[in-house]
């Protein structure tokens, strides 16, 4: 091996640990916070809802969510756009209207929409960044609720509100709320890829540490099993 080519590897070891580093920094944003149950929450008596929500790269959001009592489905998708675009080439455009999203199927006599938020707000992603999450970019990767009834914005107004005045954070809460238009399916390699890759080092990084705070912080929430899209192998 040449002194050229010796160097050439120093320097991509260097900027891969910056990298690494970088990655770190970013995720200290996402630092859970234990918060308190929706002051107002939804009393359903059907057997069964669904919540679309947006907080970043879908692997983590998608992850977490799996390992919650009382949920029987999380899909990663893409909403606040059309079906024409939906396709993850065309929203990493970020010209779209999309955001990487999840739709989540639970039961609301085991979990409610509040208790969801609950947890979005607080191990899921940071509601404080703007077009981001961690190490992500874009509007695609923006915190938003879209609601699928009247109930479900109410309960997520008054959370928000709650939240903001507790002063549960230090910068405000940037979640935009929407009604869902549309609900579109990310591709078969996106599902459950937390699951498949855990030897990734941005989930290792990024996502793997939510579903530590999760288990952590609110045990009586946290399924060891997570339930899934795919079959496992």
């Amino acid at each position: 091996m040449t002194m050229p080519n010796l160097a050439k590897i120093a320097a991509i070891a260097a900027a891969l640990l910056v990298t690494i580093a970088v990655s770190f920094q970013l995720a200290k944003a996402d630092d859970p916070r234990v918060l308190p149950s929706p002051a107002v929450d939804e009393h359903s008596a059907a057997a069964s809802e669904t919540a679309v929500l947006a907080g970043g790269c879908f692997w983590g959001v998608q992850g977490v969510f799996e390992h919650v009592k009382g949920v029987t489905s999380v899909v990663s998708g893409y909403a606040g756009g059309g079906a024409a675009t939906a396709h993850y080439e065309i929203v990493g455009t970020e010209l779209t209207g999309h955001a990487e999203s999840v739709e989540i199927t639970f039961n609301p006599k085991e979990v409610s929409y509040g208790q969801l938020l609950r947890i979005y707000f607080s191990v899921a992603h940071d509601p404080t960044q703007l077009n981001r999450q961690g190490p992500d970019e874009g509007p695609s990767y923006r915190s938003e609720i879209f609601f699928t009834t009247p109930e479900q914005e109410k309960v997520a107004r008054a959370y928000i509100a709650q939240l903001t005045k507790a002063r549960s954070y230090g910068s405000p809460i940037v979640t935009k709320l929407e009604p869902l238009k549309g609900f579109y399916p990310a591709e078969g390699y996106h599902q459950d890829y937390l699951i498949h890759h855990p030897e990734s080092l941005y989930i290792q990084v990024n996502d793997l540490p939510k579903i530590a705070h999760l288990r952590a912080l609110y045990p009586t929430l946290y399924r060891e099993r997570p339930v899934m899209v795919t079959a496992r192998s």
